[in-house]
């Protein structure tokens, strides 16, 4: 039957301040850290769940566990950083305390099916994975020749023909995770921004991708059959192997691509994917960027800061067009000399040479004319030019001057310039991203989970950024929780 939640968040409240007197009469003298996690949990509304969910359920049946009970359990193991529903439920039977702050009675909780039957509700497809199980084998990534650098995208598609099609083509919001973004866009994500921590109409975005490793090696065996075509079964068929270019070894998993905010100082989830692990960064952002724009259509984005794995012109044309101010940072293996009119040459870091063979020194913008002002290098240092330059290219004690338009050359040529202190101190936010992949990976533990289905891992991932959102937000000078108790026991 369909979930019912008369009470709402008030009925939750009250149950935890009857139950704690009832069953925990020593909490009061629990650790800092977990008195945090219930505050944040007895003060966290979820009711809203019971009514998103609700057509997930049947019309007959018995009466099932409600839906912000399950959610709130899930969200709390991660926040205790249990890995595995068999050694949460152990918990939730042994401490009355985590089955009470989920909202269960100790007498009564939840097995281990339960909460696997929850994550299926939560999986908006019947089966568990995107990809068959049965398959020909994929490409092999190959290592990359430098210590430090990506691997070579396997995909047979351009950066420029993949963003044409996806412009031509909007993301449907029908996807397997949409019932989780939903959850976790009104209940969490909404609530960062009415607190103030996200503005949506001025965001500035920092995106990056990183490894997941799933399991220490492929699972698959060659399915036999009459015909010649040899197919294997992937017991993991949306993972395969990619390149961890941080450890610098091959490994088996997803590539999870995350655009956070870098504007607040909070470096709080705004869009996850989880993809394959040869997936190339260039190719994630794309699928991410058009997907956050089809679920959250009223957002506006500044600006967008991307590491050198982005750095492709198509990125840089495709944010000019939408008005996007794009920090992407140079890639030393790409790019080449360009030519002015003038026939100066510019240098692959977009600073021209001059006829000297020395690079021009940057001498500010001309905002009017969105031009970038380079002088000659000797006469920036207010010496005679005939006196050190070989070749003097002009009369002028002011030196030559070359003024060049940022849409020349959107990739080289940018305003603020291209690795100004003004660019710099934008580009440095981008490490909103590294801190962001360090909470899930290190302090939220993603990669302990022992799943075999994207369903799974997605469940897993959509927890901890509803986590990650709800350790941002501020506590009250007083306990709520702890006032609620002296006021029953009163």
């Amino acid at each position: 039957m369909k979930p019912v939640n008369s009470g709402g968040h008030a009925a939750y409240q009250s149950f935890v301040c009857s139950s704690i007197i009832k069953y925990c009469p020593s909490f009061p003298s629990v650790t800092r850290n977990t008195l945090l996690i219930a505050e944040r949990f007895f003060e966290t509304d979820l009711s809203e769940v019971d009514l998103l969910m609700r057509d997930r359920y049947s019309d007959f049946g018995p009466k099932p566990r409600l839906p912000s009970c399950m959610l709130r359990s899930m969200l709390l193991s991660i926040e205790f950083r249990v890995t595995s529903f068999t050694q949460w439920v152990r918990m939730l039977h042994e401490s009355p305390l985590y089955a009470i702050l989920s909202g269960f009675s100790p007498e009564d909780v939840p097995g281990i099916g339960t909460f696997y039957d929850f994550a299926s509700r939560l999986w908006m497809l019947k089966d568990g994975n995107l990809a068959p199980h049965i398959r020909m084998p994929e490409q092999k990534i190959s290592a990359p020749s430098r210590k430090g650098q990506k691997a070579d995208s396997i995909e047979k598609v351009t950066v420029k023909s993949l963003l044409d099609s996806y412009r031509s083509t909007p993301v449907s919001v029908y996807q397997p995770y949409s019932l989780l973004y939903s959850i976790f866009h009104q209940l969490f994500l909404n609530v960062s921004v009415r607190k103030g921590l996200i503005d949506p109409k001025h965001l500035t975005l920092s995106g990056d991708g990183t490894p997941i490793m799933t399991s220490h090696r492929e699972r698959s065996r060659e399915v036999y059959s009459s015909s010649p075509v040899r197919k294997r079964y992937y017991s993991q068929p949306d993972c395969d192997i990619g390149w961890d270019s941080s450890r610098d070894k091959f490994y088996f998993g997803y590539s999870l691509y995350m655009l956070t905010d870098a504007a607040s100082g909070r470096d709080l989830p705004i869009f996850p994917l989880l993809g394959p692990a040869s997936r190339h960064d260039s190719m994630a952002l794309i699928r991410t960027w058009f997907a956050m724009k089809a679920f959250l259509p009223d957002v506006h984005v500044d600006k967008i800061l991307l590491d050198a794995a982005h750095d492709a012109m198509p990125f840089y044309q495709y944010f000019h067009d939408e008005g996007v101010k794009a920090f992407i940072d140079l890639n030393s293996g790409r790019g080449r000399k360009a030519r002015l009119d003038n026939g100066i040459i510019v240098g692959s870091d977009g600073i021209p040479v001059c006829q000297a063979g020395l690079k021009m020194i940057r001498d500010g913008v001309d905002h009017t004319k969105m031009n970038i002002k380079f002088r000659c290098p000797y006469a920036w240092g207010k010496e005679p030019i005939s006196s050190r330059c070989c070749c003097p290219c002009s009369d002028s004690s002011y030196g030559r001057v070359i003024k060049i338009p940022s849409s020349a050359n959107l990739r080289l040529f940018m305003i603020p310039p291209r690795l100004s202190r003004e660019w710099k101190k934008e580009y440095n936010a981008r490490t909103a991203s590294e801190r962001s992949n360090k909470r899930e990976k290190f302090d939220f533990l993603i990669e302990n989970g022992r799943h075999r289905s994207s369903k799974m891992w997605c469940c897993r991932l959509f927890c901890i950024a509803m986590c990650q959102h709800l350790d941002a937000w501020d506590l009250p000078d007083r306990f709520t929780l702890i006032e609620s108790l002296k006021q029953a026991t009163a």
